[in-house]
C-alpha cells in the first residue's frame, strides 16, 4: 500500500497522473515518400511495414524526376497517432529516402484513384449498369455482347460506392491503381 494512498491515474489534472497518454483511436494517413529510383528501395520501405506488422491500405509508386532519378511512393496506412509518428520517423531513417510528408497532417490534399470494373449482364441489367456509370461519370472502355469494362477515377470512397452499386448487376472483376495524392496549392 502506498504511503500517500494515491490511486493510480486518479485525475488527469493530478501531479500523480500515471495513466498512459497513448490514444487507441485508429486514423488513416496518406504518406508521400520521395526516394531514389533504384533497385531494392521499394522492398526496404515495404519491409519496414511488414517487419513491424503495420498494414498498407494503398500503395502507388512511380518515377517523378528523370534527371534526379527520384520516385514517389504514396502509402495509405491506418494506425494510432503514435504508430503513424513511428512509421514516419522510421521511413526518414532509411538511406535512399529523401523526404517523408504526411499529407493528412500537412493540410488539404487531393487524392485520386483509377479503377477498372467488369460487369457481366444482359438486357435490363446492362441498361442499369450504364445508367449508374453515367451518374458516376465512369466511361465504357470495352464492351462485348455480355459484358462492359468501366473506367472510373475519383476519391476512393467514390470508387467504393460505384462498385457497391454494380455488385448486384453482375460485377465480376475489379482492378484498382491505389491512391495518388498531392498537397493542394496555397
Amino acid at each position: 500500500m502506498s504511503a500517500l494512498k494515491i490511486k493510480k491515474g486518479t485525475s488527469q489534472h493530478s501531479a500523480y497522473n500515471l495513466r498512459p497518454n497513448f490514444s487507441d483511436v485508429q486514423e488513416t494517413h496518406t504518406l508521400a515518400v520521395l526516394v531514389d529510383n533504384e533497385a531494392g528501395v521499394l522492398a526496404r520501405v515495404i519491409g519496414l511495414f511488414a517487419g513491424r506488422g503495420y498494414n498498407i491500405d494503398s500503395l502507388t509508386v512511380a518515377e517523378v524526376d528523370h534527371t534526379e532519378n527520384l520516385s514517389r511512393i504514396t502509402i495509405v496506412t491506418t494506425g494510432t497517432p503514435q504508430v503513424i509518428e513511428q512509421i514516419k520517423a522510421q521511413l526518414g531513417r532509411i538511406v535512399p529516402v529523401h523526404e517523408v510528408h504526411d499529407l493528412t497532417v500537412d493540410g488539404p490534399s487531393v487524392e485520386r484513384e483509377l479503377a477498372l470494373l467488369r460487369v457481366n449482364g444482359k438486357g435490363e441489367t446492362r441498361v442499369e449498369a450504364l445508367r449508374i456509370a453515367d451518374i458516376f461519370r465512369a466511361s465504357v472502355v470495352d464492351s462485348t455482347l455480355e459484358s462492359f469494362v468501366f473506367q472510373i477515377t475519383g476519391a476512393p470512397e467514390k470508387i467504393e460506392a460505384f462498385a457497391e452499386l454494380l455488385g448486384p448487376l453482375g460485377l465480376c472483376e475489379v482492378a484498382r491503381t491505389g491512391v495518388a495524392a498531392l498537397s493542394r496549392g496555397s
